[in-house]
């Protein structure tokens, strides 16, 4: 079950809340009371509720806003009780000094937000003396192991417990924690205001993750990436999921830099069967897989890893061919022949995973390849590895290619008012293909379509990967109208109804 965490200065607003999320499908409100301007009235937020509550109060050294004393705080809480709502949350270390009464379920808490202990069994003990109904652990994920640490211990608890980590890289534990057992996650009520850190919005937890329907035989994807907040691939790969009727999760993990062999070493026990990989960790994905396909081999990076028979992982590209076709979609969408791009002049921005591909892609095309990044000594040794030629990113501007690449982040949302090239550069007639889907229309894109350049937007190469990537992990295809839609809806405020190859 989803629990739905309210915090709001005033009483009407706390009222007006909890209806509004009633009627949105919510089944058990947290009213965190500390939050209120005013001395908190209880009978005014639990009179005729909509659904069940727990009533909470966080002092100021538990992140929360009680600025009373605490013998009003506990009072407070005893009221609640009294009162005959359904929970009550009561911290481990004044637990004992708050009676049972009634049928109020006490929900016994602790919360670290510094860190994930080592001693977690030891912290879970220590609660059950404290004569709770429900044990909840809440800690900050400093590593993506704690995820793993955290999972177990609900799992093997044979007291419910809701435990789940706190922070970015603790976010997929508040929704796979549903798998192992726990007894409730926590969403906040608005994308807006952040309860706790990492904590997820009630409309994404029960839309895109579809919460309640998670159980213990849910199998586990994702995409590994840092930063990892931005990406639209749970969005769409979720979607797809629901719509073909397979039980399983897409969940986004940060994985710091320089870390991911590591980080998925210590996230085995979640038994994660597929994994899209997204900056920084392409080349690293390919390293540390037991088998690469040839693409793999001959791009020299990663952005799929399937959990293969033995629990290792096997790497695939799904790259190329979205970017191959994205680009013969924009030279020529009724017959996308890669015979066309014998010749062509390209210029490729950038030097990471997806510039691999791409250069990899255009050179075995017969296309003549310039490689440009900000970091010039990446783009000088790519080019060395595709046998193509190479310029400063300060002279990027000189080659006046038929066909120009971005595969640089430069211009995704929220940094939309930037380009990786002048507008003057651009020549009519070039295509122009931005691999960044967020905005769709970058401002490269608004700038070459200015210029009477022919434009491809991130949203094809996106869906495209996103797609084989869904049929390597689920042994069938996906819709791409479905993911192409759902992808366009959450990022554009109008539908933008656009072919590949439009002038």
């Amino acid at each position: 079950m989803i629990c739905v965490s309210i915090g709001r200065t005033r009483h009407s607003a706390f009222v007006e809340e909890h209806r509004n999320l009633a009627a949105r499908g919510a089944q058990l409100i947290e009213l965190r009371v500390d939050w209120l301007r005013n001395s908190p009235n209880l009978a005014q937020l639990i009179t005729n509720r909509p659904t069940p509550v727990i009533v909470t109060c966080r002092r100021k050294e538990d992140r929360g806003r009680w600025l009373g004393t605490e013998e009003d705080r506990q009072k407070l809480l005893r009221e609640a009780i009294i009162a005959g709502v359904e929970y009550v949350d009561l911290e481990m270390d004044i637990a004992r000094s708050i009676r049972r009464y009634g049928k109020t379920k006490r929900i016994v808490s602790y919360h670290n937000f510094d860190e994930t202990p080592r001693d977690l069994h030891v912290i879970h003990k220590q609660i059950q003396l404290a004569d709770p109904d429900i044990i909840k652990i809440v800690t900050m994920a400093n590593t993506p192991g704690d995820i793993t640490r955290m999972m177990q211990l609900v799992a093997e608890s044979k007291i419910p417990t809701a435990g789940f980590c706190m922070g970015e890289l603790g976010v997929p534990s508040r929704i796979l924690c549903g798998k192992f057992g726990s007894s409730f996650t926590y969403a906040t009520f608005s994308k807006d205001r952040e309860l706790a850190p990492g904590q997820i919005a009630f409309d994404d937890m029960k839309d895109i993750y579809h919460y309640d329907e998670i159980n213990a035989e849910t199998k586990i994807f994702g995409v590994v990436g840092d930063p990892i907040g931005h990406s639209m691939s749970p969005l769409i790969h979720n979607a797809a999921l629901k719509a073909a009727g397979i039980n399983a999760v897409y969940v986004p993990f940060r994985i710091p830099a320089d870390t991911l062999a590591q980080s998925l070493a210590d996230l085995n026990w979640l038994q994660v069967q597929g994994l899209s990989v997204t900056i920084p960790h392409k080349e690293a994905a390919a390293a540390l897989a037991q088998s690469c396909n040839e693409m793999v081999q001959a791009v020299g990076a990663s952005n799929t890893l399937v959990r293969n028979a033995v629990g290792g992982w096997d790497a695939s590209n799904t790259d190329y061919e979205s970017i191959l076709d994205s680009v013969l979609l924009g030279l020529d969408p009724e017959n996308p022949d890669p015979s066309k791009l014998m010749g062509q002049k390209v210029l490729l921005l950038g030097a990471g995973g997806a510039a691999r591909a791409a250069a990899m892609a255009m050179v075995r095309s017969g296309a003549v390849v310039t490689i440009s990044s900000r970091t010039h000594k990446r783009a000088t040794a790519l080019a060395g590895e595709m046998g193509c030629q190479h310029c400063s990113w300060e002279n990027r501007g000189s080659v006046d290619p038929n066909i120009l690449i971005n595969c640089t982040p430069v211009g995704m949302h929220p940094n939309v008012d930037e380009s990786p090239i002048q507008a003057n550069w651009l020549t009519p007639g070039t295509l122009v293909f931005d691999t960044v889907y967020n905005p769709e229309k970058t401002l490269l894109l608004k700038q070459a379509k200015q210029r009477d350049c022919r434009i491809v937007t991130g949203i094809e190469m996106f869906v495209r990967q996103a797609a084989r990537q869904f049929e390597r992990f689920n042994g069938q295809p996906a819709s791409m109208d479905l993911m192409r839609e759902t992808l366009r809806q959450a990022i554009s405020p109008v539908r933008i109804n656009y072919k590949p190859g439009d002038e």
